[in-house]
Order: structure tokens, then C-alpha cells, then sequence
């Protein structure tokens, strides 16, 4: 039987055994605990240095332009007026001129390549009679005949401390009495709603024609069609035949900026294209219509949603575009059993289907979140902020806490996957975030509910309607997924942005 508080342990090292019959061994201690582990009580090194080569690898050209630019000046400074007019010059400076040419062309093109814009994005928000409050939930619940007593008790518990609101939205389908499941042709149907609802709203606010756009990534963790997902809207919008088209499944929710991570490299590899990035889940699918209460938490928390993004690496969409990509740091602990058996597909003992969240869900989410960050921080923190972590992390006394890097210097704003209340909870306190920093995740699992992939577009788009984006603020992503995977996007502001005319968060848009 699973409980609603989920525990995490950690194994604590207390030394040698100085008497008994165990004397002159180590003695080990299991603490368990409810929550996130402390993760940042310890620092790997690993990580650290991973992070590091990433910084490493994209400054070499910029560190060594300065040295090239002086023996280019001292070359410069060996001709004379006659000698430049008259284009004279021996072997070994006219080679030295053309390598140096081509050198600065090769970064020219290397940044002109690795800048990705993001246009705009746009969030849908389902129809209002598809609202569903708390007491409603419980009631249709109730009604449906599926659960017993303790299920139907379990999830009003559960609702009752999830920071979720009275206004999500859900298919009422998935309260239909008896044992009947959920169609494809629903599924599908749901699918579409979501889809076509934020990909029209987002080529009404840019004005992109559908066969302008040259790449077409959709990500969805549970419903797999055949055709796909993909295939569904390069059919209903009627795309160009040579369209580079994805589609990501059982990637669960982090699977949105692995999404955008796999448009950058394919806006490389297709200068000049649109990438059209739509992330959703299909609810109806999700849905656990049985009484392990193992499987019941999903139904608490996850709700109708998606976001839909356009993306460009042209030099001259700068201009108009909101957003650039700085960075995308990805984190995969799949090799660790604990950690790719923490969310999974399964059936009960009557061959009813749902999502399964394990009580390790939480410890190796937050070693996912540790690495996570540990490799990102080289990316971002101030130089100062660095400094100090080393210095403290190499004069730091035997059994005392490495310092912690201060990451709300490095970012304005921060979009965390919006969960459930108690992972913002832990997430905060690990963080040392204020409230201002949790107001978007807040807001968003209030309002919309945990929407999977696209949750963090919710949450930014909750700071672009209130006004909160100006020109040069660095937001910071992170998300979540089965595997497990803890995933990062940093962009930076190119504009103040203003209130959109078109918003989830605006009731009459």
C-alpha cells in the first residue's frame, strides 16, 4: 500500500566503532526521512568539472581571439603605406592574413549558428465547461462507481494539500461509470483540442504561414498514435512535404526542453528554418480509473494543457524575437535502477493501466536536481559568486558544509516544473528561494494544475501578463521526468516584454 507522504533515506557515514564486539569497523546509519534529501549538503565534483568543460569548450574562440588580435596588430604594424597599396607581402604574412580570415569567419558562423530565438510562444486554455473544482472531482469520483472508499478518501486527502485550485480543467470523460476505458478516437480528440488551440493562437500573434515552418517537434508522454502526433498537425495545417518533423514520446514531463534542446541542434543543421516546439499530455490517458493508491496520485495532479513555441536562428528575426537561448543543460540518471524505476507504466492486478510513482520518486529526483544544477552553474553564476565556492570548497574544515552558490544571482526569474505544493516546497527551501522567485510555479499549480511539458510556458507566460519581463532578465527553466531526467533552460530577455494581447492568465483574451 503506498501512503500519501512519500520518504527518502540516506545513508549517514558515523565513523569507526570504538568499543564492542564490531570495534575497528565502520558504522553505518540509514536516516529516513519525508521529502527531498538535503542535495545540496554535498557537492560531486563531477559535475562540477562537467560543468566547467561546457564553459571551457564554447570560450576557447573567444579567449583566443584576444592573443590572435595582438600578433595580428604586430603583423599589421611590419607593412608599410607602400607595401598595402601596391599589396605586397611575403609568404609568411600573406598566409598568416588569410588563416587569421578564416579563423574570425569560423567564429562568426559559430555564433551565428548557436543563437537561437524564441519568437513567441503560446499557451492554450481549455473551455470553461471543462473547469473542474476540488469538490466537483470528488463528487464525479464518487459517482463514477470505480474506487472504493479508500481510493475515493485517498485522493480527496491528496487534493486537500496539493496547492492545486478550483478552476483546472479535465475531460469529464475520464468520470465515465463502469469499466469502460478511454477511447483512441478521445485521446486523440483531447489531443487535437490542445494542440490546434495553442498552435493557432501562436501563428496569429507572430504571423508565420504553416508552410514557413521547416521543423516540427511534439512531445507527449503517454499517448503514442499511429499516425503520430506530429503527423496530426502537419495534416490539419497543411505543412511542406520536406518538413523536418519529431515526435517525442514516454519522456514524460521533462520532455519539453529536451524538445527545444533537439530544435537548436536541428536549427543548426537547417540555418534559416522555423522550428515549431508543441508540448503536451493527453489527461484522458493518464487517468487511473483503479484502487492501488500507488497509482492514484497522477489523478490529483495532472490537467488539460499545452504550449506551443516558435523558434528561429536567423540573424534577422533578433529584432522581433523575445527571447534567446543561452543554455540547455540535460541530466539523465536512467543508469541508476532506483532512478529508472521511480515513474512507470503499469497494470494493477485487474489489468486496469496507469502511472505509477515509486517512494524513491522524491530522493533521486532531488540527485537528479543536484547534478542538474552542479553542471550548470559554471554556465551562469557571476565569476565573484564562482571565486567563493572555490575558495570555500578548497579551505573548507574537515566535516563542514561546502559553500553553497547563491544561483538567484545568476537569474531574475525562475519557471520550476509546477508539480505539486510540497516539491516547490522542498525545491525552496534547498534553493534558499524567496517567494517572489516561487510565485510563477505557485500561481501556475493553483490556476492550471500540474501540466506536464508545458507547465513552465504557463509559468512564463504569468510573468509576461504581469509585466514582470524586462529587457536583459535571465529566466531559468527546469523540469522534471520519468527516466529520470532533470532537465535546464536558461534565456535571456532581448526586449521588455509587454502584456500580450492573447493569454491564459487573461480571462478576456
Amino acid at each position: 500500500m503506498a501512503n500519501e507522504e512519500l520518504f527518502s533515506t540516506e545513508i549517514v557515514n558515523r565513523g569507526i566503532e570504538g568499543s564492542g564486539p564490531h570495534a575497528g569497523s565502520l558504522s553505518f546509519s540509514v536516516r529516513v526521512r519525508r521529502g527531498l534529501p538535503d542535495f545540496l549538503n554535498s557537492v560531486n565534483l563531477k559535475y562540477v568539472k562537467l560543468g566547467y568543460g561546457y564553459l571551457i569548450s564554447h570560450a576557447f574562440y573567444f579567449l583566443s581571439a584576444p592573443v590572435l588580435v595582438v600578433v595580428f596588430g604586430a603583423q599589421i604594424g611590419k607593412l608599410t603605406l607602400e607595401d598595402i597599396f601596391k599589396l605586397e607581402c611575403d609568404l609568411t604574412c600573406a598566409l598568416f592574413l588569410t588563416g587569421f580570415f578564416i579563423f574570425f569567419l569560423y567564429i562568426y558562423l559559430e555564433i551565428k549558428t548557436r543563437s537561437v530565438y524564441l519568437l513567441d510562444f503560446a499557451c492554450f486554455r481549455p473551455p470553461s465547461q471543462l473547469k473542474i473544482s476540488k469538490e466537483e472531482f470528488i463528487e464525479l469520483v464518487r459517482k463514477s462507481g470505480n474506487f472504493d472508499d479508500s481510493a475515493i478518501e485517498f485522493q480527496q486527502r491528496v487534493l486537500k494539500n496539493s496547492g492545486i485550485g478550483d478552476e483546472t480543467y479535465m475531460p469529464k470523460t475520464v468520470f465515465r461509470a463502469g469499466p469502460n476505458k478511454i477511447t483512441l478516437k478521445e485521446g486523440r480528440e483531447e489531443a487535437a483540442m490542445v494542440m490546434f488551440g495553442a498552435v493557432d493562437d501562436l501563428l496569429s500573434a507572430t504571423g508565420i504561414r504553416p508552410k514557413d515552418i521547416g521543423i516540427l517537434i511534439v512531445n507527449c508522454g503517454v499517448l503514442n498514435t499511429t499516425p503520430s502526433l506530429s503527423a496530426m498537425l502537419i495534416n490539419h495545417y497543411k505543412l511542406k512535404h520536406n518538413v523536418q518533423s519529431f515526435n517525442l514520446g514516454g519522456m514524460g514531463c521533462a520532455a519539453g526542453l529536451v524538445a527545444i534542446d533537439l530544435a537548436r541542434d536541428l536549427l543548426s543543421a537547417y540555418p534559416g528554418s522555423y522550428a515549431l516546439v508543441v508540448s503536451t499530455e493527453v489527461v484522458s490517458f493518464t487517468w487511473y480509473g483503479g484502487n492501488e493508491l500507488d497509482m492514484l496520485l497522477p489523478n490529483c495532479f495532472f490537467r488539460m494543457g499545452a504550449a506551443a513555441v516558435l523558434l528561429s536562428n536567423r540573424l534577422l528575426d533578433r529584432w522581433r524575437a523575445k527571447y534567446q537561448l543561452k543554455q540547455v543543460v540535460r541530466t539523465h540518471k536512467g543508469a541508476d535502477d532506483r532512478s529508472f524505476k521511480s515513474i512507470h507504466i503499469k497494470e494493477d492486478s485487474e489489468g486496469r493501466q496507469g502511472l505509477t510513482l515509486s517512494k524513491d520518486v522524491l530522493e533521486v529526483g532531488g540527485h537528479a536536481l543536484k547534478a542538474n544544477i552542479t553542471t550548470l552553474g559554471p554556465l551562469v553564476l557571476p565569476v565573484s559568486e564562482q571565486l567563493h565556492f572555490f575558495t570555500a570548497l578548497l579551505f573548507k574544515k574537515e566535516k563542514a558544509k561546502p559553500y553553497i552558490p547563491d544561483y538567484k544571482l545568476a537569474f531574475e526569474h525562475i519557471c520550476i516544473l509546477a508539480t505539486s505544493k510540497k516539491v516547490l516546497n522542498d525545491i525552496q527551501t534547498n534553493l534558499e528561494l524567496t517567494e517572489e522567485y516561487m510565485e510563477a510555479s505557485r500561481k501556475t499549480l493553483e490556476r492550471f494544475g500540474n501540466t506536464s511539458s508545458s507547465s513552465v510556458w504557463y509559468e512564463l507566460a504569468y510573468l509576461e501578463a504581469n509585466g514582470r519581463i524586462k529587457r536583459g532578465d535571465r529566466i531559468w527553466q527546469i523540469t522534471f521526468g520519468s527516466g529520470f531526467k532533470c532537465n535546464s533552460a536558461v534565456w535571456k530577455a532581448l526586449r521588455d516584454v509587454n502584456r500580450p494581447a492573447r493569454s491564459p492568465w487573461i480571462e478576456d483574451s
